[in-house]
């Protein structure tokens, strides 16, 4: 499992810069980054290296943020990869909630990140189908 950040900030100019200004402050080393939005707020999903210094930190600084679990797989760079770990998912009755995807690694294999609502199945699924699965320490 890789830890992820979620965190609440306004639909408004430099929201998202006062987050990464926290955590480069904190020294916290972003991973990766996504943003989800509504009308109003936005959800900035993040991995960091150090999760739990971030949660406090950014906290600290009046953000709202919530620490879930993800799933983070391998995938090399190859027509199709995605659709197959996508089809053993389907295949096992496995609802993804969100998916994002980064590559900054050090000459590794892209991740793709996502949520589910049932991550034993899913692992025992994508681990069945030979696909590699990323742990934190990884990353």
């Amino acid at each position: 499992m890789i830890k992820q950040l979620s965190v609440f900030v306004e639909n408004r100019p430099g929201s998202i810069m006062r987050v990464t200004s926290a955590l480069t402050s904190a020294c916290i080393n972003i991973r990766a980054i996504a943003s989800f939005d509504t009308p109003e707020f936005a959800i900035l999903r993040l991995v960091v290296d150090r999760p739990a210094k971030a949660k406090e930190d950014l906290t600290a600084k009046g953000f709202v943020v919530k620490v879930h679990d993800v799933i983070g797989v391998e995938l090399k760079d190859e027509k199709g990869n995605l659709n197959k770990m996508l089809s053993v998912l389907a295949e096992g009755g496995i609802s993804i909630s969100y998916i994002y995807s980064f590559v900054i690694r050090e000459e590794k294999a892209p991740v793709m990140v996502f949520n589910t609502d049932n991550y034993e199945k899913a692992e025992k699924a994508l681990r069945a189908a030979d696909i590699k699965l990323v742990e934190e320490v990884e990353l």
